[in-house]
């Protein structure tokens, strides 16, 4: 029974890896180059991130939001604004419209602009097209491979599926059936010492087996976004008998509305105010007329460590606060809201960060060198030659 387990195994291991190996290798890659992603930004567009001088005070949240609606092509809105604690950096505004019925990137994005604008002189530093920036381009790669959200999301979803199965039965194919000093050392180590097919396949197992639980977190993680059925699943099991909590609205005025700046000044006093002790605040602007301005406080580098308001955008007034230190909100809950940190590595810092990205590394070396190891083991096996008839040297 467990011969024919481990066949099973290793057939599954085999064909979905052959199947699946490219995409594989495109999100690892891509996944790669994410990782440090903020760093590098900073690094090659300082203009965009760092303010010429740092001033006394910084101008009111509707004021710079003004400014950077005025540096939009014409009938543009801001939609959101993320505002560093650090003196030193920009507020960086954004407006974007999707259509997710689209077959390509291209065509996905509608329109996507980021406002770099200094918030002590209201000087807009620069307008980018992150359309076609570099990251953006590679997050879609990661995320869709630049097909669009009905079919790239649904390719890369399945084939995270798929991996996910890979590395749960290369682990019953790495486990020996008979263990042994020497099966002990092999299945820990490379021997370097060997020939070139032997290092490949021990850098095939040992090195898949270290990056085993990384992997297949960033695997639950994603499959988390690329199937909102098993979001729902996960969380409601999670969560008990914790009811569901209504979705935070507005209430419409029965009046005509005119109070905005006024609405967004209260909000951006209110991020500043908690802003000393956190790294950021990030406020999301209301897409509808019962919807609320969502604003953010986040500690540090870990998106979950957060406190989190709903303003009613007519009032300002605070309809729901809640931070991430709240125990009552259960466990699947808490879980989704940390699903981003455990897909990027953020969830313990930069250690894990680190740790993912040698993950991500050995994750686009292991299609290849399983490939490798396929190609031999084809070239081995003898091929069947047809049985020729001698005949006796009398008949000739």
């Amino acid at each position: 029974m467990k011969l024919k387990f481990r066949k099973i195994a290793y057939q599954l291991h085999l064909w979905l890896g052959l199947t699946s190996g490219l995409i594989v290798v495109i999100m690892a890659a891509t996944g790669c180059i994410l990782v440090f992603e903020e760093e590098l930004k900073h690094i090659v567009h300082p203009n965009r991130y760092y303010v010429e001088n740092i001033g006394r005070k910084k101008l009111s949240l509707a004021e710079l939001t003004e400014k950077a609606e005025k540096a939009l092509p014409e009938g543009l809105k801001v939609k959101r604004v993320v505002m560093p604690s650090d003196p030193s950096r920009t507020y960086v505004f954004r407006t974007l419209k999707m259509d997710n019925d689209a077959w390509t990137y291209w065509g996905t994005y509608l329109y996507y602009y980021r406002i770099y604008v200094d918030p002590y002189t209201g000087k807009v530093q620069e307008v980018e097209d992150a359309k076609k920036d570099f990251f953006e381009i590679v997050l879609d790669l990661h995320r869709r491979l630049l097909l669009g959200e009905k079919i790239g999301k649904a390719i890369t979803g399945y084939s995270t599926l798929i991996f996910a199965i890979i590395l749960l039965s290369g682990l019953v194919i790495w486990y020996p059936r008979k263990m042994s000093k020497a099966m002990l050392k092999g299945m820990f180590f490379i021997k370097i010492s060997a020939n070139w097919k032997r290092i490949n396949y021990d850098a095939h197992n040992v090195l898949g087996f270290y990056a085993i639980i990384p992997l297949l977190l960033i695997s639950y993680s994603a499959l988390i976004w690329s199937f909102e059925d098993v979001d729902i699943w996960v969380k409601n099991t999670l969560n008990g008998n914790i009811p569901i909590e209504k979705k935070t609205k507005s209430t419409i005025p029965s009046e005509e509305f005119s109070n905005r700046e006024n609405i967004l000044n209260l909000i951006g006093n209110t991020m500043e105010k908690g802003l000393k002790d956190k790294k950021s605040a990030l406020v999301n602007f209301p897409r509808s007329e019962e919807g609320t301005y969502y604003a953010e406080l986040t500690y540090d580098g870990r998106q979950y460590r957060n406190e989190h308001f709903n303003f009613d955008q007519y009032s300002g007034d605070i309809l729901k606060s809640q931070s991430y230190k709240n125990k009552n909100i259960g466990y699947g809950t808490a879980l989704r809201e940390r699903n981003y940190d455990l897909h990027t590595g953020s969830i313990l810092g930069l250690t894990t960060r680190i740790i993912y990205f040698l993950a991500a590394i050995i994750a686009l070396s292991l299609p290849i060198t399983g490939f490798i190891i396929y190609l031999n083991k084809k070239k081995k096996k003898p091929k069947h030659k047809k049985n020729k008839v001698v005949f006796p040297t009398h008949h000739q």
